[in-house]
């Protein structure tokens, strides 16, 4: 059903009414609305939640979270009173105390990370991974309820963004249950993208085997939570679930089908968030950081999962939502007040999963091996995503408070989330730190330094789950062949952790830049994200990294002046100076191809790349249109 420009009046959440917005070109089934009311962040909701409740572990939740805790903070305690022998011995000085004010959360920190990741590593390799299931998976059956599909676009590679589409069309197709599902691509995109897309809109539309609807909003209130928004109130009350995908994901129709059926099996279900794989890499940033996704990532994925349970997180995408729930529970205010922390909320995702459990809806995150997404092609790019969710978790510190009725792991997360970004500028204060006192000499050179014990405990929180997982991959046939085989895992670990070492204080300066600036009112950008590149010039490396350069120099001078071992320091100062460098040359997809001829970042197949050849030939094996495209103008509107 083709349709116009619209003028039918219908509810909707911000400052102007759909009524008073032209809509761009529409090809969508008729309306049927459903409420989304404003949530009143003062006041905790009732709880509307069906009766039956969700089986979950046979260890308590809050056993299991203490647990974790305690993991996390032990470590950090034995190094404050490690250090406490070193330095405070005749009363603490104010520097001695900002030290061990830094010191003890950094380190914390990074236990509770590695905790996670050593919980999920014992799950899967001694429990098969069945208590990685944080709810009793339902059995086949006829699938009643009808799911929507939903694509939100902005200013992307739309024959793409169609090509991903119509392998996950087809792999339903192949599915019982599929016939329930329709797809509906939401465009945020500007006037001259929307005709491009428009136009491959209208060419591909024919060759769907099921309903595939199109809408692009001329006006985009809200970005993507309002994209969703505008959709839940128009044509929510036609569908039971919602699938949200991102512009870059991937996901096959088998488990599609299967989150829709455990949604319909378990009424107290609201969210379902799958732990997407990194596929599509091409550039060498994008093949080292895909490795270390497919290897590190499901062992995080799974001690999350264990600790989480029914307060699981959102990510965004990748996601099967109970629309009644969703509309009932996440209709977002605009916050008062300039940015960072007023506005739309920009990190909507996890902000609305603590809506719904709110309510009382759980909400589970669970493996999936065809759930998949890509990953920034470079250095530059991840920073510029990063950015945008350095504002939107920073927004999330006052929610912490001023949000009532939020149960306390889904503040626990909102607050790791924000201190993510905390953390980078931690970093850097505790090196000045260090080299500062040293320079004025408030305690001898090497005297705040980690000890041989400490400095090993250190390395094991840090590089043990990496090693833990490799063992894990080593020690199944097949999963260590879907890696290339023993060297090739071994050798991908060893150059990754190089890799790793080497962006760390990129990514500590970088961040803390963004942090700064964003508390001084720079409002971060939402563009459509640069998703294809082929290197970058060093021209403009050396511009976009002048301050790590800076820093550099800088902190080789203080620690010359000071008399600190260049050898801890070295790894940082390496990282900064040699950042300009370190981007472009990681950005290259020559090298990404050179890595995979010498076995090199190998990661298993996703589904698609044994479909049928002429699948392959017309959309590629990672879903990108291998077709003559037009050019995309990309704008600076927000999306």
């Amino acid at each position: 059903m083709w349709q116009g420009e619209s003028s039918t009046a219908r509810p909707f959440i911000g400052p102007r009414r759909p009524s008073d917005l032209p809509q761009a070109f529409e090809s969508l089934p008729p309306e049927q609305t459903i409420a989304m009311p404003e949530q009143n962040f003062r006041e905790a909701p009732d709880m509307t939640v069906p009766p039956r409740p969700v089986r979950g572990g046979d260890v308590d939740a809050a056993a299991k979270r203490v647990l974790v805790m305690a993991l996390a903070l032990l470590p950090a305690l034995l190094a404050a009173h490690e250090m406490k022998r070193t330095i405070g011995l005749d009363g603490f000085s104010v520097l001695e105390i900002v030290y061990l004010a830094l010191f003890v959360p950094l380190f914390a920190w990074i236990a509770f990370g590695c905790a996670t990741s050593v919980i999920g590593f014992f799950l899967m390799a001694f429990d098969g991974g069945k208590r990685v299931q944080p709810y009793r998976p339902a059995r086949p059956r006829t699938l009643e309820g009808r799911t929507a599909v939903l694509l939100p676009v902005c200013n992307e590679d739309f024959l793409a963004v169609l090509g991903r589409l119509s392998i996950m069309e087809r792999s339903l197709g192949k599915v019982m249950g599929g016939d329930r599902f329709d797809f509906f691509v939401l465009s945020d995109s500007n006037a001259e993208n929307g005709l491009i897309e428009e136009q491959a809109y209208r060419q591909m539309q024919p060759s769907f085997a099921r309903n595939v609807y199109y809408r692009r909003r001329a006006v985009n209130t809200g970005r993507k939570p309002g994209n969703i928004a505008e959709w839940v109130q128009r044509f929510g009350g036609g569908y039971d679930y919602m699938l949200v995908l991102d512009a870059d994901s991937v996901m096959g129709g088998q488990t599609m089908v299967r989150l829709a059926v455990d949604m319909e099996c378990h009424p107290r279900l609201g969210l379902i968030q799958t732990v997407p794989s990194v596929v599509g890499a091409s550039t060498l940033f994008s093949r080292w950081q895909q490795f270390a996704n497919r290897l590190y990532g499901p062992m995080g994925a799974a001690g999350m999962i264990w600790w989480a349970r029914s307060e699981g997180t959102f990510w965004g995408h990748n996601a099967i939502i109970r629309v009644k729930a969703f509309a009932d529970s996440c209709g977002l205010p605009t916050l008062r007040g300039p940015a960072p922390f007023g506005g739309h909320i920009m990190s909507h995702d996890m902000v609305e999963a603590a809506l719904l459990r709110r309510r009382g809806w759980a909400v589970h995150m669970v493996m999936a091996d065809d759930s998949f997404e890509e990953f920034p092609p470079s250095l530059p790019d991840l920073a510029t995503r990063d950015r945008r969710w350095c504002q939107g978790n920073i927004q999330h510190v006052p929610l912490l408070m001023r949000v009532a009725g939020l149960h306390p792991v889904n503040r626990f997360q909102l607050l790791v989330g924000a201190s993510a970004y905390l953390t980078s500028p931690m970093w850097l204060a505790l090196i000045l730190v260090v080299l500062v006192g040293e320079w004025q000499g408030t305690w001898q050179a090497g005297t705040v330094l980690p000890s041989g014990a400490l400095l090993g405990l250190t390395a094991a929180l840090l590089f043990g789950p990496k090693f833990l997982a490799l063992g894990w991959a080593l020690a199944n046939r097949t999963r260590r062949a879907s890696f290339g085989g023993a060297g090739a895992l071994i050798k991908g670990v060893l150059v990754e952790s190089i890799l790793s070492i080497m962006m760390a204080p990129v990514a500590m300066l970088t961040q803390t830049i963004n942090l700064i600036s964003i508390m001084f009112g720079q409002k971060a950008a939402w563009n459509g994200q640069t998703r294809d590149r082929d290197g970058m010039s060093m021209i403009q490396a050396l511009w976009v990294f002048k301050y790590h350069i800076a820093l550099g120099v800088g902190l080789t001078v203080l620690a010359l002046q000071g008399g600190v071992s260049m050898f801890w320091l070295m790894p940082v100062i390496a990282g900064l100076l040699f950042a300009p460098a370190f981007a472009a040359i990681t950005a290259r997809k020559d090298l990404g191809r050179y890595a995979a001829s010498r076995g090199l970042f190998i990661v298993p197949e996703p589904w698609w790349k044994t479909a049928k050849p002429k699948l392959q030939e017309k959309y590629g094996p990672a879903g990108k249109s291998v077709q003559p495209e037009p050019k995309i103008a990309l704008a600076a509107n927000d999306c």
